[in-house]
């Protein structure tokens, strides 16, 4: 397998935290966001979307959304499990992920993408241009106070968003807060059941790729 990653950007990294939880070496190739790789005619060869993560398996078949990638590394090494151990917490699990990506990642990315000079007219990921809107990153931001509101409301009542066991949830999770220091966006100090969570998590292994 080789997996195109870009190691300043959330969504590769959970993928790596995922491959790191289930134990798994793959070939690496780092395509710098920063530098535009993931936009040139090479990488768009091998991923017409032009975005990382992506995982081309030994068959050639590239797998490019992190829950894909993350089905996929979890049939092939079930242990831990990642997703679920039965109906109810893959349900969760699903839910959880879910939530935090569209109450979450999209405010998080939408405050930054629409106010970063970086990302003049790149204001959404992958292959077509979109222009910067300056309301939409007021918004991203707002919203992203309200996911935090709503984290700790969640992990008042459970140690992990899908319930007792540690998930692909919270890895989502821990990326995309971690990640909202681009935004100058901390977890508050009074939202202690998120500190809890965030320390605990931060404390794997997989936490340090």
């Amino acid at each position: 397998m080789i997996f195109f990653d870009c190691s300043t950007a959330p969504n590769p990294r959970r993928a790596r935290m995922v491959l790191v939880e289930k134990g798994i070496q793959v070939e690496t190739r780092e395509i710098s966001i920063a530098k535009g790789e993931q936009l040139l005619p090479e990488f768009k060869a091998i991923n017409p979307q032009g975005m990382v993560p992506a995982l081309r398996l030994d068959d050639g078949t590239l797998l490019t959304e992190n829950l894909g990638i993350a089905a996929y590394l979890e049939a092939i090494a079930p242990e831990p499990p990642l997703l679920g151990r039965d109906a109810r917490e893959k349900g969760l699990v699903m839910m959880w992920n879910a939530i935090v990506e569209q109450q979450g990642g999209l405010p998080i990315a939408e405050a930054l993408r629409n106010a970063h000079p970086a990302f003049v007219n790149r204001a959404v990921p992958g292959p077509v241009d979109c222009p910067q809107i300056p309301e939409l990153a007021e918004r991203g931001r707002f919203r992203a106070l309200a996911f935090l509101d709503l984290l700790e409301e969640r992990l008042a009542e459970v140690p992990y968003l899908a319930g007792e066991q540690f998930s692909f949830a919270d890895i989502t999770a821990f990326v995309f807060v971690d990640f909202a220091r681009v935004i100058k966006l901390r977890v508050p100090e009074a939202h202690g059941a998120t500190r809890d969570w965030q320390a605990r998590i931060a404390a794997r292994p997989s936490a340090a790729v």
